[in-house]
């Protein structure tokens, strides 16, 4: 999702190989301003971000070490705007939320992908209104969202807005709901139909927040959008959806900063579990290639139960993982959203992960037939592969659909996975995992690699 803005900044860096050369500074700030450019980030926001750079390598002394301080520090606080960051909850339940946005900006998705992580992530207890009814599939959308994700939705399309706001909050109060998500039409463009109706549901439902959602494909213009709710509506923080299909991402730079409300969230990819907290922190080492450990961690902790993790870290020291831990794998890696995501928020990886398709753990041709294959296996085979003879896989074969060339290709792959899983859970496996990255990064396989 930053690979522009975080090449930009690293050949900027880059151009800084000796202290104290003001002709490489010159020739990196020149760098920097095209490059942010070139990503969409508004004129204003670089000129600053480029003049206050300048301003702070030159007093601490022109050297790589201090270019990528000033920078670091100087999109902090570019990002950082007065308010709350990621989801702050009200001190009496339940937390009222509006959820704001022009037709076409994915706010009824966005609503859904919001409910999601409440429930999964949080543990909290959601409910949704579908007080849009201005676009007529969007109550059909968020009933199939609602259903998918397992929250409850208040819905009537023979009601108006404000009904439909008044009979979810009754709900929310007497169901003892923790949050309520309001999803309110959306115009293909900015009318007073739109906001006056937005004011009454604003003075109905009395909300803790109001998110407007922006498109990011829309780039710059997403910046004037959300700053006209603001001074209408008055909006509390923004969610950039659809960023991962962003490639510049300069349009994040200049929200906080030209709007003057906080980025919330941002969408990393089209599935439920692919949305994330915008916290500018996290975000600066994201854009400088560092990563966001404390982000994969508390990503993974609300999907991965401890208990089970230890008992599957002893069954792969073992070389006991079979099919049944596979699948349960499987399913606990869908809830954390795209692959690409994941791989950016690793150090060090966010270069190999702009290179790799995203995988999709549940559509895809390969992981369909690896699915076919186990579910014609019996519980033992599941348990124990080496249980499986000829006669076994043809009639494995038979049930998946595949050619028994091609079980035995699944199978070489499981084997040769849980050896390399076994080996990487010893003493030196991250010194070897990285290593294997470097070598396959080359477009190469580390020699050995499944031995």
């Amino acid at each position: 999702m930053f690979d522009t803005l975080t090449d930009s900044f690293k050949n900027a860096i880059n151009k800084i190989r000796f202290r104290d050369d003001e002709k490489a500074l010159k020739k990196a700030l020149s760098e920097l301003r095209k490059s942010l450019l070139k990503a969409d980030v508004h004129h204003k926001v670089v000129k600053e971000l480029v003049t206050l750079v300048e301003k702070d390598v030159k007093q601490a002394g022109i050297g790589r070490d201090n270019f990528l301080r000033a920078i670091s520090q100087r999109l902090h606080e570019i990002l950082t705007a007065p308010g709350n960051q990621g989801f702050v909850f009200a001190s009496k339940p339940p937390t009222v939320v509006l959820m704001t946005g022009l037709q076409g900006s994915g706010k009824t998705t966005t609503t859904g992908k919001l409910a999601y992580m409440l429930k999964e992530q949080k543990r909290k207890k959601v409910l949704v209104a579908a007080a849009d009814l201005q676009r007529l599939a969007a109550v059909e959308q968020l009933k199939q969202i609602t259903s998918q994700i397992g929250v409850d939705l208040v819905a009537n399309e023979n009601a108006t807005p404000y009904e439909i706001v008044k009979e979810a909050i009754k709900k929310a109060e007497d169901g003892l709901y923790d949050v309520l998500l309001i999803d309110t039409a959306g115009r293909l463009a900015i009318d007073e139909e739109l906001m006056d109706e937005l004011a009454k549901i604003k003075e109905i439902a009395n909300p803790d927040e109001i998110f407007y959602v922006a498109d990011a494909m829309t780039g710059i213009d997403a910046i004037r959008t959300a700053s006209t709710f603001k001074e209408r509506v008055g909006i509390s923080g923004v969610v950039l959806s659809k960023y991962d299909a962003d490639s510049k991402g300069g349009v994040a730079l200049g929200i906080a900063k030209l709007v003057g409300v906080p980025l919330r969230f941002i969408g990393s990819g089209e599935k439920m579990p692919d949305l994330e907290p915008f916290i500018p922190d996290r975000i600066v080492n994201r854009l400088m290639g560092a990563g966001d450990i404390e982000g994969l961690m508390e990503k993974t902790a609300a999907v991965i139960d401890e208990k089970t993790a230890k008992k599957m870290s002893k069954k792969i020291k073992k070389g006991q993982f079979n099919f049944n831990d596979f699948l349960e794998q499987m399913e606990q890696m869908k809830k954390l959203g795209s692959m690409k995501s994941i791989m950016s928020m690793i150090p060090g990886m966010s270069s190999i992960a702009k290179q790799i398709d995203d995988i999709d753990l549940e559509n895809s041709k390969e992981i369909k037939h690896i699915k076919a294959m186990i579910q014609s296996m019996t519980p033992k085979e599941r348990e124990n592969p080496d249980l499986l003879n000829n006669s076994r896989k043809r009639r494995i074969a038979r049930g998946a659909g595949l050619s028994q060339m091609e079980v035995n290709r699944v199978l070489k792959q499981f084997k040769n996975a849980a050896k390399l899983a076994k080996r990487l859970s010893g003493k030196g496996g991250m010194k070897q995992m990285q290593e294997i990255m470097k070598q396959l990064k080359g477009g190469g396989v580390p020699p050995g690699l499944f031995k």
